[in-house]
C-alpha cells in the first residue's frame, strides 16, 4: 500500500502526525542553523531540504484539508509542504490573503508565488496588489508572481506596464535587499518579453538600474 492509498484510510490528524514524524527523520541541524543565521525564523525549523519536501508532496498528492491544516502551523516544513499540497482550483483570493497574512518569512512567500499563486486565475490582480503594498513580504511575493507570469509570456497591458515599472522604480530605492532582488528579477523577465518591452524598461528605469 503506497502513501496515497494509505492516507485515504487516515484522518487529517493522523496524516499530520505521520508527516511531522517524517520531518524528524529528515532533520538537518546545520541547514536549520544556517537558515536562522540568514533571518529565516520559524517557531520550529527541521531544516528539511526542498527536494525532500517535494518528494513528500508527490507521495501525498493534492489535498486541500491537509494543506489548510499544515499551513496553520508555524513550522517551516508544514508551511512549505502546504504550498505543494494545495490544489490550485481551491485557492481563492480570500484564502490567498489569509495565507499571506500568516507568512512570516521570505522563503514562504517565494514558495507561495512559485507553487500556488502564479497558477491562480487571479494571479495578476494579486501580484499588482502585492507590489503596491507597504508590507515587504507582500512586495516580494508580488514581484515573484510577476516574474513567473512574464516568464510564461503573459504580456501586461499599457496600464499594467506603467504600474509595474512605477512600483519597480520605487522598490529599487528601498533598503530591503529582498524587495530589490525580487523587483530586479521581475524587470528582467519583463524585458525578456521582447525588444519593445526591453526598450520600455530601459527608458523607464534609466539611471536607476542597468538592463
Amino acid at each position: 500500500m503506497n502513501i496515497k492509498q494509505k492516507t485515504i484510510l487516515m484522518t487529517i490528524e493522523e496524516q499530520i502526525k505521520e508527516i511531522k514524524q517524517s520531518f524528524r527523520l529528515y532533520m538537518n541541524g546545520p541547514g536549520s542553523m544556517s537558515m536562522r543565521e540568514k533571518g529565516l525564523n520559524y517557531h520550529v525549523n527541521w531544516g528539511v531540504p526542498l527536494p525532500t519536501l517535494r518528494e513528500m508532496a508527490e507521495a501525498y498528492g493534492k489535498n486541500y484539508e491537509l494543506a489548510i491544516t499544515l499551513y496553520k502551523d508555524n513550522v517551516r516544513e508544514c508551511k512549505l509542504l502546504a504550498t505543494l499540497l494545495m490544489p490550485i482550483d481551491r485557492m481563492d483570493a480570500e484564502l490567498a490573503d489569509v495565507w499571506l497574512e500568516q507568512a512570516q518569512t521570505q522563503e514562504v512567500v517565494e514558495m507561495l508565488a512559485m507553487n500556488v499563486f502564479q497558477y491562480a486565475d487571479f494571479a495578476s490582480v494579486l501580484a499588482y496588489e502585492c507590489i503596491a503594498s507597504e508590507e515587504v513580504l507582500r512586495q516580494i511575493c508580488g514581484y515573484n508572481i510577476l516574474s513567473r507570469l512574464f516568464g510564461k509570456q503573459m504580456e501586461p497591458n499599457e496600464r499594467g506596464i506603467n504600474e509595474f515599472l512605477d512600483q519597480a522604480s520605487v522598490a529599487f530605492s528601498t533598503e530591503n535587499l529582498g524587495v530589490k532582488h525580487a523587483a530586479l528579477n521581475a524587470v528582467m523577465s519583463f524585458a525578456a518579453l521582447g525588444q519593445d518591452y526591453e526598450n520600455i524598461a530601459r527608458k523607464a528605469l534609466q539611471g536607476i538600474i542597468e538592463i
